[in-house]
């Protein structure tokens, strides 16, 4: 569907304010650090609590966008090359009210130029599961479109509808919810045909009242399907609307639709379908609960859509486990990988560059990539898009695996083909990877999980796994307690407390952090050397440092005269000016930094200087977190207040101020400043209990069951025999111990792994690399996944546990544990 700057303007209700309003629209984007967008983007300026996109309509402009939704014009356009008269910027305004409605409005239309069905999914888990298995098990049949990952937002949704093609009849989509009133916003522009509610579990009940009242909320996305799909039950039922054909499916209720009785097989589990007086039996490769509910729900759609039972019986046992993570993973020559491995269409793929993109972490480049597997388009049309995304993200080399991709090889830049994964891992001792970020995008048929195991470091089963999500979260969360114009620096101190230094100021970076902070100028130079731009300063300089923070442009905390002097000594004999400095005051913590009486020295030289700029001015609590020492903590910002605006008025100067931590953030508002510094409360970790709740996990440290074995009363466990069985023990050990971090004291029945969603005490003595654990209780096995740390236990808990903090439990684990960085 062609669509030109003047269709759109009645649509979104907007007034135009531009130069060409016959321009061809292609592209809708809300991102405005994706590679992919061009001349032909319409850029909808999404504001939020802690964002704004009118921010940046000025560097997007010198990119080459022309065409912007907007809730007002800029007068000018700022961006790297300074600012810019509006009338000088070539580019068209939509003005609307609020352009998160008029994104919405725009995919309400844009969906109702087709007729076709649509599956609309929603419930509070298994929806991406039911869309993938879904298309897997339709796609023979139909030219399916989907929600790429699990883009089920109010955001995500109207993303996904526009991605629709005049080929495609048949589309899947996901509305996920977490408050009142969203839905019938999302029911208006998916407009489903059919719908499936997978269930109503716990997720995101803070939103709502009551569980009546988000049953309530959720069915407002079939209020004009030609069908329901769900699972009989009474409460549900209750307030479906009657006018609402139902197809349900029950367990314990034969007045169901489809009545259905299950049994384990192995590990395998086999459903007794009984449909229109017809019983026969479909077997799945899960045992779970949700997978089996998932399972259903796809088998109802193939009943649904006259499917016979051999076709069903022979596709459902094909099902597979779907992975939602973009993994990152380290990789041998010194190369990054993104394991995607699982999934090939256009809409991934362009979420996957963009996430390559997000994470590079080396100048090159690379994509391995299956053939694309897209209804709608014909092979040359398909791959033509492929290409033009792939050069837009600046791709150094393409490797293309599969028959019909290697067929299109003439339409890539640098670019080698294989017909399949044998030919690739026989070439590849000459494919010279080295030094390089490689995204791995492949259908599930073409196995590409061989080629990330040649390409993956080989490490030990333990891994400490972070979800960049949860990240992006928790920065939200804090940034949502800010003032509009107050900056944030975020700590990335000791290998980000434990979590991973670059990976993490990669996915600030991205979302446009003003400072990052290190204590030692070698974790900045690392920084730097990988290639990132934000401004770091060094917390704790050492002064035989300082010539190397000058050659990477790194910038100190000055805390002394006699570093001052130090410093400006190398300064000066470089002939630098005005090079950024950050000034460190006591106001009581007397750890580092200026006391009030050293003021008039640090004034008397720093007055007139040339050679260095005062960026900041910084002080540090030392009882934020502590509402008891709530006196302490005002004397010291008021002491700051004193000092601060002392150096400000007699060096005439206007430099950034902050003394805000984490807990500063929450506890003291009214002390922001200019900036504030983010540290643990990143990673999740907070000392108020409130606001706990509000955060979530980044850190989950793993390993695995290495070997099981059963003893008898009265024998021992480790060294010293610290743990004798009183009767026959099962015992399990787990290849991690206290030099990967695991404390010697959380051993002896202290500390508990989760195995299968269950406790196992630690018993015995922790050893240098491993530790063992009882599982008498525990159905297992022999390379079942363990839980170090994460949800259950938390890092809080071993804290308390072991009377330390939770700084010291993430940054004791030892860097020859794996970190796999993931986003869902």
């Amino acid at each position: 569907m062609i669509l030109t700057i003047r269709n759109i303007v009645p649509i979104i209700k907007a007034q135009w304010v531009g130069q060409n309003n016959t321009a061809i629209v292609e592209y809708i984007s809300i991102d405005s650090r994706s590679l992919q967008n061009d001349e032909n983007t319409l850029f909808f300026a999404i504001s939020g609590p802690n964002h704004d996109g009118h921010s940046y309509i000025g560097e997007l402009i010198q990119k080459g966008v022309q065409h912007f939704v907007v809730t007002k014009i800029p007068s000018t356009v700022s961006g790297t090359r300074g600012n810019a008269e509006l009338s000088e910027a070539k580019a068209d305004f939509l003005v609307v009210e609020n352009t998160l409605d008029a994104l919405q409005k725009f995919a309400a239309f844009y969906r109702s130029q087709f007729d076709f069905p649509i599956i609309g999914i929603t419930g509070s888990n298994g929806k991406t599961i039911i869309k993938e298995w879904l298309n897997f098990l339709l796609s023979p049949d139909y030219n399916i479109i989907r929600s790429p990952k699990s883009y089920n937002s109010q955001v995500g949704v109207p993303l996904s509808i526009l991605g629709i093609n005049e080929k495609h009849n048949l589309g899947i989509f996901e509305a996920g919810i977490s408050q009142t009133n969203e839905m019938e916003k999302l029911q208006k522009i998916i407009q489903p045909t059919i719908g499936i509610l997978s269930n109503i579990g716990s997720a995101h009940d803070e939103g709502f009242s009551s569980v009546a009242e988000k049953i309530k909320e959720k069915l407002k996305l079939f209020v004009s399907v030609n069908v329901l799909i769900l699972n009989k039950n009474k409460t549900i039922c209750a307030f479906v609307n009657p006018k609402i054909k139902l197809f349900s499916w029950c367990s314990d209720d034969k007045s169901a639709d489809v009545f259905i009785t299950k049994k384990n097989i192995g590990e395998l589990t086999e459903l007794q379908v009984t449909y229109r007086e017809d019983t026969f039996p479909i077997t799945i490769p899960f045992q779970d609960q949700a997978s089996v509910e998932n399972a259903i729900h796809c088998m109802m759609v193939m009943l649904y859509f006259g499917y016979n039972q051999k076709v069903i019986q022979t596709r459902m046992a094909h099902l597979y486990p779907v992975e939602m993570r973009l993994k990152v993973k380290n990789g041998i020559y010194n190369c990054t990988l993104i394991d995607d491995s699982y999934s090939s269409d256009f809409q991934s793929l362009k979420i996957a560059l963009d996430f390559l993109e997000n994470q590079k972490q080396h100048k090159k480049k690379t994509i391995i990539l299956s053939d694309i597997f897209q209804s709608g388009l014909s092979n040359e049309a398909l791959y033509s898009q492929v290409s033009q995304l792939i050069i837009s993200n600046k791709i150094s080399r393409v490797i293309g695996i599969g028959e019909t991709i290697s067929q299109f090889k003439n339409k890539f830049i640098n670019c080698d083909t294989f017909k399949n994964v044998a030919e690739f891992t026989n070439a590849f001792d000459n494919l010279n990877f080295e030094n390089e970020t490689i995204l791995i995008k492949g259908a599930r048929d073409f196995n590409f999980e061989r080629i990330v195991s040649i390409l993956e470091e080989k490490t030990h089963e333990t891994v400490l796994e972070i979800n960049l999500n949860a990240i992006g979260h928790n920065l939200s969360f804090f940034k949502s307690k800010l003032k509009p114009k107050t900056k944030m620096m975020v700590m990335v101190k000791a290998f980000g407390y434990g979590n991973g230094g670059f990976e993490i100021a990669k996915l600030l970076e991205h979302h446009k952090v003003d400072y990052l902070g290190v204590a030692f100028a070698d974790e900045g130079i690392s920084l730097k050397n990988a290639g990132i731009t934000v401004p770091i300063m060094v917390l704790n300089p050492e002064t035989t440092s300082f010539a190397a923070i000058i050659q990477h442009h790194l910038e100190p905390e000055i805390y002394s005269i006699k570093g001052l002097k130090a410093f400006l000594k190398i300064a000066e004999q470089r002939k630098l000016k005005h090079f950024p400095i950050h000034i460190k005051i006591d106001t009581g913590m007397h750890r580092l930094g200026f006391e009030e009486e050293n003021l008039e020295d640090l004034i008397q030289i720093l007055k007139g200087n040339e050679t260095v700029q005062i960026k900041s001015i910084l002080s540090h609590m030392a009882t934020s977190d502590d509402l008891k020492q709530d006196a302490f903590s005002k004397s010291q910002i008021a002491l700051f207040e004193k000092l601060s605006s002392q150096l400000q008025t007699e060096l005439n100067i206007k430099p950034i101020r902050h003394i805000l931590n984490t807990s500063g953030i929450t506890n003291y508002p009214e002390a922001q400043y200019d900036m504030v510094r983010l540290g643990i409360g990143l990673y999740g970790i907070s000392n108020d209990t409130d606001e706990q709740k509000e955060l979530e996990n980044v850190g989950t440290l793993k390993s695995v069951i290495s070997q099981i074995r059963t003893i008898s009363a009265n024998e021992s466990v480790g060294y010293g025999r610290r743990f004798i069985a009183e009767k026959e023990t099962i015992i399990a050990t787990i290849p991690i111990g206290y030099a990967d971090g695991i404390r010697r004291s959380w051993g002896n029945g202290v500390g508990y792994v989760v195995i299968n969603q269950k406790q196992a005490k630690i018993v015995g003595s922790v050893c240098m690399d491993m530790l063992m654990v009882d599982v008498t209780a525990i159905d297992c096995k022999e390379g079942n996944t363990v839980i170090i740390f994460g949800e259950n236990p938390t890092v809080n808990f071993m804290a308390k546990q072991l009377n330390t903090i939770a700084y010291e439990i993430l940054t004791s684990i030892s860097q020859r544990v794996k970190r796999v960085f993931f986003r869902e």
